[in-house]
């Protein structure tokens, strides 16, 4: 669908509707390899390439994959700390993105972002089961019948009940697979202090049936591939 340019840049660059209209006049905006100053035309980011400086923005929703490093808040602003988002690149930086779900400051991996809140929503929502796997560090090893604890559903030293969840550990059992379907407030680390143990580091791994890239280097974020995007949705489920 058609829809002025200046709003259009304004979005996907992340600024002020005035300064994508001097960023239009000034002669930075090509349509299809054509320059166009017109602040009020009329272009169809699925039909056309529009590009900044040589950059094309993003057409529709967003979704970015990003390696979240360790000491950065999951929230889209936090006083006196660094967001994730303030790790995208240019390129990536849109009006309207946040973070869904979140990582706790110190915890690392796979971060999702988007614009899109029904999508949000739908691998947010307890009711849909969708996986999130991580990986942690422990710093005693774990007992072996924690396997069974975390499978029958663990309660929190405060009461809370947590559904069931998969854990798989390594032969020296620190290092710990957990695979949960909910997403209660530092739910992984309390559920190992349910039973005695404190995780040292805590990574997540994946989201619904995606992985994160092994290629993305901590801080790094790209956009996810249309299928990769079904890969997360198509796990959604009642």
């Amino acid at each position: 669908m058609a829809e002025r340019l200046d709003k259009m840049i304004a979005d996907a660059e992340n600024c002020t509707r005035s300064k994508a209209r001097s960023t239009i006049r000034c002669g930075a905006v090509e349509v299809d390899g054509e320059t166009v100053r017109d602040i009020a035309y009329r272009a169809d980011p699925a039909r056309e390439r529009i590009t900044v400086s040589g950059r094309p923005i993003a057409a529709g929703r967003s979704y970015i994959m990003m390696n979240k490093p360790a000491g950065v808040v999951s929230a889209t602003r936090a006083q006196g700390e660094r967001t994730v988002l303030d790790l995208l690149p240019p390129g990536l930086r849109r009006r309207g993105l946040f973070p869904a779900g979140r990582l706790d400051k110190d915890t690392t991996g796979f971060l999702l972002i988007t614009d899109d809140g029904p999508f949000a929503h739908e691998i947010l929502s307890p009711r849909r089961h969708v996986e999130k796997e991580y990986e942690a560090l422990l710093e005693c090893p774990a007992a072996p019948e924690d396997i069974q604890a975390f499978a029958q559903g663990l309660r929190l030293r405060d009461g809370t009940l947590c559904a069931p969840a998969v854990l798989e550990l390594d032969a020296a059992r620190t290092t710990a697979r957990i695979v949960i379907r909910e997403g209660k407030y530092h739910q992984v680390r309390r559920m190992f202090e349910a039973v005695g143990n404190y995780v040292v580091s805590l990574r997540r791994l994946r989201i619904g049936g995606l992985y994160l890239d092994a290629a993305l280097a901590p801080g790094a974020a790209r956009l996810m591939t249309p299928e990769e995007v079904r890969k997360v949705r198509g796990s959604c489920g009642e």
